[in-house]
Protein backbone atom coordinates (compact mmCIF):
# COMPACT_ATOMS: atom_id res chain seq x y z
CA UNK A 1 0.00 0.00 0.00
CA UNK A 2 1.37 3.47 -0.97
CA UNK A 3 1.74 5.66 1.68
CA UNK A 4 0.03 8.97 2.17
CA UNK A 5 1.61 12.18 1.16
CA UNK A 6 5.05 10.09 -0.74
CA UNK A 7 6.64 12.99 -1.73
CA UNK A 8 9.06 11.48 -4.04
CA UNK A 9 5.45 10.22 -5.65
CA UNK A 10 3.79 13.30 -5.92
CA UNK A 11 7.18 15.29 -7.57
CA UNK A 12 8.24 12.75 -9.68
CA UNK A 13 6.56 9.48 -9.21
CA UNK A 14 8.78 6.41 -10.28
CA UNK A 15 11.17 8.42 -12.62
CA UNK A 16 14.64 8.94 -12.45
CA UNK A 17 15.07 12.89 -11.57
CA UNK A 18 17.33 13.29 -14.46
CA UNK A 19 14.17 12.76 -16.34
CA UNK A 20 13.43 16.11 -15.89
CA UNK A 21 16.12 17.48 -18.36
CA UNK A 22 14.17 15.37 -20.76
CA UNK A 23 10.99 17.55 -19.80
CA UNK A 24 13.29 20.37 -21.40
CA UNK A 25 14.16 19.17 -24.33
CA UNK A 26 10.59 17.34 -25.38
CA UNK A 27 8.94 21.06 -24.17
CA UNK A 28 11.51 23.23 -26.09
CA UNK A 29 10.75 20.47 -29.34
CA UNK A 30 7.03 20.87 -28.50
CA UNK A 31 6.88 24.29 -28.50
CA UNK A 32 8.99 25.32 -31.29
CA UNK A 33 6.75 23.26 -33.12
CA UNK A 34 3.50 24.54 -32.12
CA UNK A 35 4.76 27.68 -32.63
CA UNK A 36 5.72 27.12 -36.11
CA UNK A 37 2.31 25.22 -37.08
CA UNK A 38 0.14 27.90 -35.50
CA UNK A 39 1.85 30.10 -37.98
CA UNK A 40 0.39 28.28 -41.01
CA UNK A 41 -3.11 28.46 -39.68
CA UNK A 42 -3.28 32.07 -39.94
CA UNK A 43 -2.90 35.84 -37.75
CA UNK A 44 -6.67 36.31 -36.83
CA UNK A 45 -7.03 37.04 -33.05
CA UNK A 46 -8.36 35.04 -30.55
CA UNK A 47 -12.06 36.56 -30.70
CA UNK A 48 -11.69 36.61 -34.65
CA UNK A 49 -11.66 32.64 -34.52
CA UNK A 50 -13.61 30.57 -36.20
CA UNK A 51 -14.98 27.40 -33.92
CA UNK A 52 -13.23 24.96 -36.31
CA UNK A 53 -9.93 26.94 -36.51
CA UNK A 54 -10.29 26.49 -32.30
CA UNK A 55 -10.79 22.81 -32.66
CA UNK A 56 -7.59 23.07 -34.29
CA UNK A 57 -5.54 24.74 -31.79
CA UNK A 58 -7.82 22.49 -29.05
CA UNK A 59 -5.89 19.64 -30.85
CA UNK A 60 -2.78 20.86 -31.03
CA UNK A 61 -2.20 21.50 -27.82
CA UNK A 62 -3.52 18.10 -26.97
CA UNK A 63 -0.73 17.05 -29.34
CA UNK A 64 2.03 19.10 -28.08
CA UNK A 65 1.39 18.07 -24.35
CA UNK A 66 1.48 14.50 -24.02
CA UNK A 67 4.85 13.94 -25.47
CA UNK A 68 6.44 16.99 -23.16
CA UNK A 69 6.14 15.07 -19.80
CA UNK A 70 4.82 11.58 -20.50
CA UNK A 71 8.19 9.18 -21.29
CA UNK A 72 6.56 6.67 -22.79
CA UNK A 73 4.55 9.26 -25.52
CA UNK A 74 6.88 9.76 -28.73
CA UNK A 75 7.25 13.02 -30.06
CA UNK A 76 7.01 11.49 -33.49
CA UNK A 77 3.83 9.96 -33.60
CA UNK A 78 2.67 14.23 -32.01
CA UNK A 79 4.20 15.58 -35.22
CA UNK A 80 2.41 13.33 -37.14
CA UNK A 81 -0.47 14.83 -35.63
CA UNK A 82 0.43 18.22 -36.30
CA UNK A 83 0.76 17.52 -40.12
CA UNK A 84 -2.36 15.85 -40.34
CA UNK A 85 -4.47 18.76 -37.99
CA UNK A 86 -2.20 21.16 -40.39
CA UNK A 87 -3.21 19.51 -43.70
CA UNK A 88 -6.93 18.54 -42.62
CA UNK A 89 -7.02 23.15 -42.01
CA UNK A 90 -5.36 24.04 -45.41
CA UNK A 91 -8.19 21.42 -47.08
CA UNK A 92 -11.29 22.57 -45.19
CA UNK A 93 -9.95 26.10 -45.57
CA UNK A 94 -9.58 25.72 -49.46
CA UNK A 95 -13.13 24.30 -49.49
CA UNK A 96 -14.55 27.24 -47.66
CA UNK A 97 -13.14 29.00 -50.10
CA UNK A 98 -14.68 26.58 -52.83
CA UNK A 99 -18.56 26.85 -51.39
CA UNK A 100 -20.40 28.89 -49.73
CA UNK A 101 -22.61 25.91 -48.02
CA UNK A 102 -19.51 24.76 -46.34
CA UNK A 103 -18.31 28.19 -45.17
CA UNK A 104 -21.53 28.73 -43.64
CA UNK A 105 -21.48 25.47 -42.00
CA UNK A 106 -18.05 25.66 -40.14
CA UNK A 107 -17.75 29.33 -40.17
CA UNK A 108 -21.37 30.74 -39.48
CA UNK A 109 -23.16 33.94 -41.33
CA UNK A 110 -23.47 37.67 -39.78
CA UNK A 111 -27.01 37.80 -38.79
CA UNK A 112 -29.07 41.07 -39.15
CA UNK A 113 -29.83 41.92 -35.24
CA UNK A 114 -31.10 45.64 -35.46
CA UNK A 115 -32.84 47.14 -38.56
CA UNK A 116 -33.78 50.75 -38.62
CA UNK A 117 -33.61 51.03 -34.98
CA UNK A 118 -35.56 47.88 -33.80
CA UNK A 119 -34.40 44.05 -32.97
CA UNK A 120 -34.95 41.27 -35.46
CA UNK A 121 -36.86 39.79 -32.43
CA UNK A 122 -36.77 36.19 -33.87
CA UNK A 123 -32.99 36.25 -34.81
CA UNK A 124 -32.31 37.43 -32.02
CA UNK A 125 -33.57 34.61 -30.06
CA UNK A 126 -31.49 32.09 -32.26
CA UNK A 127 -28.38 33.71 -30.79
CA UNK A 128 -26.64 32.74 -27.86
CA UNK A 129 -25.77 36.12 -26.55
CA UNK A 130 -28.31 37.53 -23.95
CA UNK A 131 -30.55 40.84 -24.42
CA UNK A 132 -27.75 43.00 -21.30
CA UNK A 133 -24.57 41.67 -23.20
CA UNK A 134 -25.67 42.91 -26.04
CA UNK A 135 -26.34 46.10 -24.89
CA UNK A 136 -23.30 46.16 -23.39
CA UNK A 137 -21.72 46.14 -26.78
CA UNK A 138 -23.66 48.81 -27.99
CA UNK A 139 -22.42 50.66 -25.44
CA UNK A 140 -19.20 50.00 -25.67
CA UNK A 141 -19.46 51.75 -29.08
CA UNK A 142 -20.96 55.21 -27.00
CA UNK A 143 -24.74 54.36 -28.42
CA UNK A 144 -27.06 55.78 -25.84
CA UNK A 145 -30.23 54.21 -28.31
CA UNK A 146 -31.75 51.90 -30.74
CA UNK A 147 -32.59 54.88 -32.81
CA UNK A 148 -29.26 55.69 -33.30
CA UNK A 149 -28.71 52.41 -35.22
CA UNK A 150 -29.39 51.70 -38.50
CA UNK A 151 -27.81 47.98 -38.80
CA UNK A 152 -25.92 45.93 -36.48
CA UNK A 153 -25.01 42.53 -36.96
CA UNK A 154 -23.65 39.41 -35.11
CA UNK A 155 -20.26 38.65 -37.36
CA UNK A 156 -19.21 34.72 -37.32
CA UNK A 157 -16.27 36.05 -35.20
CA UNK A 158 -18.41 36.84 -32.31
CA UNK A 159 -18.12 40.93 -32.92
CA UNK A 160 -21.12 43.43 -33.73
CA UNK A 161 -20.82 45.60 -36.19
CA UNK A 162 -22.93 48.30 -36.21
CA UNK A 163 -24.12 50.86 -38.97
CA UNK A 164 -25.15 54.76 -37.44
CA UNK A 165 -27.42 56.65 -39.27
CA UNK A 166 -26.65 60.26 -39.71
CA UNK A 167 -26.74 63.02 -36.59
CA UNK A 168 -29.99 64.50 -38.85
CA UNK A 169 -31.76 61.28 -39.02
CA UNK A 170 -31.43 60.16 -35.87
CA UNK A 171 -35.03 58.62 -34.98
CA UNK A 172 -36.65 58.48 -31.26
CA UNK A 173 -35.40 54.61 -29.31
CA UNK A 174 -34.93 52.68 -27.15
CA UNK A 175 -32.81 53.59 -24.36
CA UNK A 176 -29.67 51.58 -23.66
CA UNK A 177 -28.66 53.11 -20.51
CA UNK A 178 -29.19 50.84 -17.59
CA UNK A 179 -30.93 53.43 -15.35
CA UNK A 180 -33.59 54.92 -18.13
CA UNK A 181 -34.20 51.22 -19.53
CA UNK A 182 -34.94 49.65 -16.19
CA UNK A 183 -37.87 52.21 -16.21
CA UNK A 184 -39.85 50.16 -18.22
CA UNK A 185 -43.75 49.55 -17.21
CA UNK A 186 -46.54 47.96 -18.21
CA UNK A 187 -48.13 51.07 -17.72
CA UNK A 188 -47.63 54.03 -19.59
CA UNK A 189 -47.63 57.12 -17.48
CA UNK A 190 -48.28 59.99 -19.47
CA UNK A 191 -48.70 60.64 -23.75
CA UNK A 192 -45.52 60.51 -26.04
CA UNK A 193 -43.22 58.37 -27.40
CA UNK A 194 -42.37 54.96 -25.77
CA UNK A 195 -40.26 52.04 -27.00
CA UNK A 196 -40.77 48.39 -26.30
CA UNK A 197 -38.25 46.87 -23.90
CA UNK A 198 -38.56 44.03 -26.20
CA UNK A 199 -37.69 44.83 -29.52
CA UNK A 200 -37.61 48.28 -29.66
CA UNK A 201 -40.75 49.52 -31.50
CA UNK A 202 -41.46 52.94 -30.65
CA UNK A 203 -44.21 54.77 -31.53
CA UNK A 204 -46.67 57.74 -29.40
CA UNK A 205 -48.73 56.24 -27.14
CA UNK A 206 -51.50 57.84 -24.77
CA UNK A 207 -51.38 56.55 -21.15
CA UNK A 208 -52.39 53.14 -20.45
CA UNK A 209 -51.65 49.79 -21.22
CA UNK A 210 -50.69 48.52 -24.55
CA UNK A 211 -49.32 45.66 -26.57
CA UNK A 212 -46.30 46.11 -29.40
CA UNK A 213 -47.45 45.13 -32.71
CA UNK A 214 -43.92 43.66 -33.34
CA UNK A 215 -43.63 41.43 -30.42
CA UNK A 216 -46.78 41.18 -28.62
CA UNK A 217 -44.63 41.94 -25.39
CA UNK A 218 -46.81 44.92 -23.14
CA UNK A 219 -43.75 46.41 -21.16
CA UNK A 220 -42.33 49.88 -22.57
CA UNK A 221 -39.82 52.50 -21.93
CA UNK A 222 -39.64 56.35 -22.37
CA UNK A 223 -37.94 57.10 -25.80
CA UNK A 224 -34.76 59.16 -26.42
CA UNK A 225 -33.99 60.58 -29.28
CA UNK A 226 -30.23 62.45 -28.61
CA UNK A 227 -27.39 62.04 -30.97
CA UNK A 228 -24.94 60.39 -31.06
CA UNK A 229 -21.65 61.92 -29.29
CA UNK A 230 -18.17 60.47 -30.37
Amino acid sequence: MEKVFDWNRILINDLPYFFLLEVVLRTAVMFAFLLVALRFTGQRGVKQLSIFEIVIIIAMGSAAGDPMFYEDVGLLPAICVFFVVIGSYRLVTYLTGKSKWVEQLLEGKSELLVEDGVFSVLKFQKQDIAQDEFFSELRLKSIEHLGQVKYAFLEPSGNISVFYFADDKVRPGLPLIPSRYHRKSKTIPHEGLFSCANCGYTQRHSSGHAVCPTCHKDEWVEAVDSIRIT
